[in-house]
Order: structure tokens, then C-alpha cells, then sequence
């Protein structure tokens, strides 16, 4: 393993076991978005990882001795982070990978020498297979129901202390008739006694089952809202660049989305569902103990239903169109909020609140309209059980005259009525809900669908280390939405330790190359290759983490100067960081400053000058040695004299590094010995920089070259 010195032992052994079972899988891997561990891994990470990977895991603590040929391969976890990967046993005899002792082969250790090394925790992994037996990529299932599927045995267990909560529910109203029927005449203190104390502990059980019927709910729905917001902001993280996304205000909104239908799922109202089969024991009891009195619930029931099912074409419409309004509420405070010094500067101040006011007005007649619907439905499931409750009185008290109920049974199914109808009170409020959550699912199900980029069901080449060599053949690409081609027909080789400037006029393609090599987009026709691989073969993780790159729109996140420069690199030390800092430039800077590296930076790097942050992104990009350095006008925010500094600095770069420099001034050609011209998406000119003064043959005039494109 080339990366093996920036490994963990945990992961060199998840690593290993992975290539053992024909997985493509290197440290970039387990480090991208996808895979989500942290720069040190713990073994959660590591098992969730292996999962991503297409392994069944399973954590446990077990002895050596008890281990089988058939558990393993296991991961077996010893004192100071040491692992060992153990995947074979013969009697006494262990076949194990240690990454101590080698990098790439198994050894074979004794059961004591396993057994002394070993502290109890063990992970066990077992591949996916098909019925051929073969080893495939990895299952997640739907993201909503596969999910909800996995915590099948809570729900199953809140549906059984319904049950039970249900059955219990019963006592009180026959504790009642009971008091009423037989007590009462009898003056039976006695079995007062003895009834009330029986009450008591059925309703301290009904306390205790209602109890843990909510804490089931509450695990169920935090597991649920766990897996569901990571593979969510996963999909966001790994969407194609090609993929229309809408505004960054509607995806944000459509990330709020998902609040709304995790609090469907572990809403308490969803309790109120799971009553609802039990309605008619209630109505049997109800029959059993008052005879004909049953018919009044057993038709109030089916107008509430009729009554809620009425309502839901009306609540899905206007949920559909609050959710629309509801981003583009959301994306016009987006703009305004990331454009603000702009609008402030250029007087758009009255087109945004315009804009603001018009979206906030028509959400607010959507709300209105769906709160008027949903408050028709509450009123009438509660009109219904008011007048269920006053039928019921009414009704018995011509039975009790005609001697078919009893003084107790009335008050009894009085008491009945109310629970029978009780859930469907929440059945009202829960259907109001489930359109809101329905709206969300949508929403949030098309975010889903889009494609990723590191398609788990691709095998994709591992390249942890790349030859910086660059090919493009007959590359021609146009960006989503637009009809006219960025590139045409573009051809050229740089091979590896070249230092070349892509120069042309706006919009003539320069950014787009980097964009291209940068796996950002896939070509539309032709090929791109590095190192001599067609880059859709390559692992994105694998691809970039050979490319340092500075984009021409810099982005610096929250936090200190040291996380922004040490972003994305593999657990730098703080050599590497002001090593980073001083070849970009802002190590002098930060010296000065009281805070140092762990100067605070805003979002987009707000309270720093456009050199500051550019040299930031600089620093993060030369980080790690990388073989190929893709700067796409990296000192367009520079003075003069910072300028000077950074071309003397890059001409200083080791020669087996690949420059890639997207330019428009001058002072960069120093840096580099060979020019690519690009002319309306094709290539104009390539050879040595000479050609741009006029000293080649022909005296070949000097292009015009403008600023950068986009």
C-alpha cells in the first residue's frame, strides 16, 4: 500500500480485508464523503465504513479460543490502538494480517500469542454475497424505507404495548359498571377494596406499557433520524456537478424538508395510528357489555374516517404548492443573505424585499388555506365525539328503562365511546401531518435520485498515487442547459514535472479544462486521462487526492486559518501547515497576528482581504505534496509585489510536479516554461512560451488575452 505511513491500523486492516474479497478500497476511499470516517477512526467509523464497503458487520466481545473458521475474517482490537485482521484458523494456528509486521502479507501466529495481544473487541466481517456466491457492492436499500425497515423490531414492539395498553384500557370501565352494578346495592366494601387495588395495579402496568410504547417510538426515530440525515447530506455531498440542483436556497429548503418528515416519524401522534385497529375491540366490548349501544360508535366511526379521508386531496394540493413557495422563500433569503454587501451597493435593496414579500405572502395564504382545512377536520372528529358520547346517554336511557342494560353498563360504554374515538382525535391531526410529510418525501425522494459521483455499483480503479501525466483527446463538453459547446475537439499531452498556463479570451474554455481534469464534469465527447487511465475509471476520492486545486471562486469555511489550510489533507502535522503557509505566502501574516494560525475565519472568509483568503486556498492546495498543481488565477486578488513573491515560489516547486496554471496576467509566465492558447473552445496555440513575444518562427504576433472565464 503506497499510502500505508498515513494509515491506522484499523483501516489497514479493513483495507486489507476488502482487497482480500476483491474490493477496491484505499485510505482515500475510507476518508471521502461517502465513507465518512474521521482523521482517526474509531472502530464505529471503521464498521460503518466496512458497510459502505459491502461487508455485514457485527461488533462483539469474545474470546480467542471461542473463534471459528466460519466467523472470520474478524478484526481483532488490542492496547494503544493496535489491530490485527484474523482470517483464518487451523486448530491452534492463526492466519493474520498485522499491520505492524507487514504491509501486504498474512503471517501465521499461535492462538496465545493472538490471545495476549488481543483485548476482547472484536468486528466481524462478512462479504455480501449473490447466489453465486461472489462478492458484490454493497446494499443500502431506499433511503426512507429500508431505513424504517431496520427498526422493524421497535415498531413491532410498540404495536404489542399498544396491544396490552388496549387490553388494560378495558379495566377502568368495568371497574366502573362493576362499582355500579354489584357494590353499590350490595354495600360489598370489601370487594371495593379488592377491586380498587386491582385497578391500581392494572393502571400502574397501563403507565409503565404507554411509558415504554413512547421510548420505542423515540429509539426507533432517532436511529431512523441518524442513518436517514447522514445518507441524505452524503447525497448532497456526492451529487454530479452535471445534475440540475435547482437554487442553493430550494436544495437548503428541501434539507429543512427533512425536519418535517422526521417529525412525522417520531411524532407522538404517530402513536395514535397504531390504536386504531383496536377500535374494534372496543366496539366488541362495547356490544358485549351494552348490547345495541355499539351501533352509535360503529357509525360515528366511519364518519370520521370519511370526514378525514375527504379532506386529504385538498391538504396534498396545498401542501405541494406551501413547499413550493417554501423554497423559493428560502432561495430569495439565500441570495439576499450571500449577496447582501452587493445589494446594499447597487440599490437592490427594494427589488429583493420586493421579491421577499411576494414569496412570504403567497406561502402565508397556502398556510392559511391548509390550517383552515386541517381545523374543519379537528372540529368535525370533535363534534363527533361529542355527539357519539351524547347518543350513547341518550340511547340507554330507553334501554335501562326497558330493563336490556344496566345503570353501570351505560356509564361503562359511555366511558368506551370515549376511548374508541379518542384516536381517532389524533387520526385527524396525524393525517394533517402525513400531507406535509408526503410533500416533504417528495421532496427530499428526487434529491435522492440524482446521481452520485463514486457510484457504488462501479468498480473503480484504486490509484492512491498518480503519475501527474495529462491527456486530453478530442474532448468536447458542453455545460447542463446550455446549447453552445464550452470545448470543441481539444487535444494535448503534459507530461509529467511540465509547468503550463492555459491562457484564452473569456469564455473561451480555460476554466473548464481544470474543471474537467478535476473530474467536476465528465466530458461530453472524447477523453480525459491521467497518468494514462481515463479519469471515469479512477475513484473521484483517488483522483483529487492527487490534484491540489485553487478554483477561481475561493471558498474558505468556518473556522481557523489552520483547519481551511489543513482541509481535506491527511492528518497534516504543523510542519506541513506552515510549510503550506509560507510557500502561499501568509505565514508572515499570521505570525504578526495575536491569534496566530487559529485566527477565526467567517463563512466565505468574510473578514479577510481577497489576497488573504487567496492565499489560504493557495496553501491548502500545496498541502501534501500533491503530484499535479491545478491554480486557476490564483493571484487575481494579489498585489504586485505578493505576485512577484508567488511566481518566484512556484518556480521554486520540485520538478516532478505537474503546474497547470488557468491565467490572464503576464507576471505568472514566469512560472512556466510552455502556453496552451484556447480560441472559442478550441486550441489555438500550444508550444513554448516564446511563441507569445514573437520570437518563434514566423514572428508570430503576441495573442490578446483577457481576463478568465467562467
Amino acid at each position: 500500500m503506497s499510502d500505508r505511513a498515513n494509515l491506522s491500523p484499523l483501516e489497514a486492516c479493513l483495507i486489507f480485508a476488502a482487497r482480500e474479497q476483491g474490493l477496491a478500497a484505499s485510505l482515500a476511499h475510507l476518508r471521502s464523503h461517502e465513507m465518512g470516517l474521521k482523521a482517526a477512526a474509531d472502530l464505529d467509523d471503521i464498521a460503518r465504513a466496512a458497510e459502505d464497503l459491502g461487508f455485514v458487520t457485527a461488533l462483539a466481545q469474545l474470546k480467542v479460543a471461542r473463534l471459528t473458521d466460519d466467523m472470520l475474517p474478524a478484526i481483532l482490537l488490542g492496547e494503544h490502538g493496535a489491530a490485527v485482521l484474523v482470517l483464518a484458523r487451523r486448530g491452534n494456528r492463526f492466519t493474520v494480517f498485522d499491520p505492524a509486521l507487514s504491509d501486504r502479507d498474512a503471517v501465521h501466529v499461535k492462538r496465545a500469542a493472538l490471545a495476549a495481544s488481543h483485548d476482547g473487541r472484536a468486528l466481524f466481517l462478512h462479504p455480501r454475497a449473490d447466489t453465486d456466491g461472489s462478492p458484490q457492492a454493497p446494499a443500502k436499500g431506499h433511503w426512507f424505507w429500508s431505513t424504517l425497515a431496520e427498526s422493524r423490531w421497535a415498531y413491532t414492539q410498540v404495536v404489542l404495548a399498544a396491544a396490552i395498553s388496549s387490553v388494560l384500557g378495558l379495566a377502568t370501565s368495568i371497574f366502573i359498571m362493576v362499582v355500579y352494578d354489584r357494590v353499590l346495592p350490595n354495600e360489598a366494601t370489601e370487594s371495593l377494596v379488592a377491586l380498587t387495588v386491582g385497578i391500581g395495579v392494572a393502571l400502574l402496568f397501563d403507565f409503565l406499557i404507554k411509558s415504554l410504547r413512547a421510548s420505542f417510538i423515540d429509539r426507533a426515530g432517532q436511529r431512523a433520524d441518524l442513518v436517514m440525515g447522514r445518507r441524505i447530506f452524503e447525497r448532497i455531498l456526492g451529487v454530479q456537478m452535471k445534475t440540475p440542483r435547482g437554487s442553493t436556497g430550494a436544495l437548503a429548503s428541501t434539507m429543512r424538508e427533512f425536519e418535517t418528515l422526521r417529525d412525522f416519524i417520531t411524532s407522538a401522534t404517530l402513536v395514535g395510528v397504531v390504536d386504531l385497529p383496536f377500535i374494534a375491540l372496543f366496539i366488541l366490548v362495547i356490544s358485549l357489555i351494552g348490547g345495541p349501544l355499539a351501533i352509535v360508535p360503529a357509525i360515528a366511526v366511519p364518519l370520521v374516517l370519511l370526514v378525514g379521508i375527504a379532506v386529504q386531496p385538498i391538504l396534498a394540493r396545498v401542501a405541494d404548492r406551501s413547499h413550493s413557495e417554501g423554497q423559493n422563500k428560502q432561495s430569495v433569503l439565500v441570495e439576499t443573505l450571500s449577496g447582501l454587501e452587493t445589494i446594499k451597493t447597487v440599490g437592490a435593496t427594494r427589488v429583493m424585499r420586493r421579491r421577499w414579500e411576494g414569496a412570504l405572502a403567497r406561502q402565508s395564504d397556502h398556510a392559511l388555506r391548509s390550517r383552515a382545512v386541517s381545523q374543519f377536520a379537528l372540529n368535525a372528529t370533535a363534534f363527533t365525539q361529542q355527539a357519539a358520547q351524547v347518543m350513547i346517554v341518550f340511547y340507554g336511557v330507553f334501554l335501562i328503562q326497558a330493563g336490556a342494560v344496566s345503570m353501570g353498563a351505560l356509564i361503562a360504554c359511555v366511558i368506551l365511546t370515549g376511548r374508541t374515538l379518542a384516536p381517532l382525535a389524533q387520526l385527524a391531526q396525524t393525517m394533517t401531518r402525513a400531507s406535509q410529510a408526503r410533500a416533504s418525501y417528495r421532496a427530499i425522494n428526487a434529491l435522492m435520485q440524482m446521481p452520485v459521483e463514486g457510484d457504488a455499483g462501479r468498480s473503480w480503479l484504486s490509484r492512491p498515487r498518480l503519475s501527474p501525466s495529462i491527456t486530453f483527446r478530442n474532448v468536447s463538453f458542453t455545460y447542463p442547459g446550455q446549447k453552445e459547446p464550452c470545448l470543441s475537439d481539444v487535444s494535448f499531452e503534459i507530461a509529467p514535472g511540465e509547468r503550463v498556463a492555459i491562457l484564452g479570451r473569456i469564455g473561451s474554455g480555460k476554466s473548464t479544462v481544470g474543471r474537467l481534469i478535476a473530474g467536476l464534469y465528465p466530458p461530453g465527447q472524447g477523453h480525459v486521462l491521467v497518468d494514462g487511465t481515463d479519469i471515469s475509471h479512477i475513484h473521484p476520492v483517488d483522483l483529487r487526492n492527487n490534484i491540489g486545486t485553487v478554483l477561481q471562486d475561493v471558498w474558505l469555511f468556518s473556522g481557523t486559518v489552520r483547519e481551511n489550510i489543513a482541509v481535506g489533507a491527511e492528518r497534516p502535522g504543523d510542519e506541513e501547515i506552515v510549510e503550506a503557509a509560507k510557500a502561499a505566502g501568509i505565514h508572515d501574516f499570521l505570525a504578526r497576528h495575536p491569534m496566530g494560525y487559529d485566527l477565526e475565519v467567517s463563512e466565505r472568509g468574510g473578514a479577510l482581504s481577497g489576497g488573504q483568503r487567496q492565499a489560504i486556498a493557495l496553501a491548502r492546495a500545496l498541502i501534501g505534496r500533491k503530484p499535479l498543481l491545478l491554480l486557476d488565477e490564483p493571484t487575481s486578488a494579489m498585489d504586485v509585489q505578493s505576485e512577484r513573491a508567488f511566481v518566484k515560489r512556484l518556480a521554486g516547486l520540485e520538478r516532478d510536479r505537474t503546474l497547470l496554471l488557468v491565467t490572464h496576467r503576464t507576471a505568472l509566465l514566469d512560472a512556466v516554461d510552455r502556453v496552451i492558447v484556447l480560441d472559442g473552445g478550441r486550441v489555438a496555440l500550444d508550444g513554448p512560451k516564446a511563441l507569445l513575444h514573437g520570437t518563434a518562427a514566423n514572428d508570430r504576433p503576441r495573442p490578446k488575452v483577457v481576463s478568465s472565464d467562467r
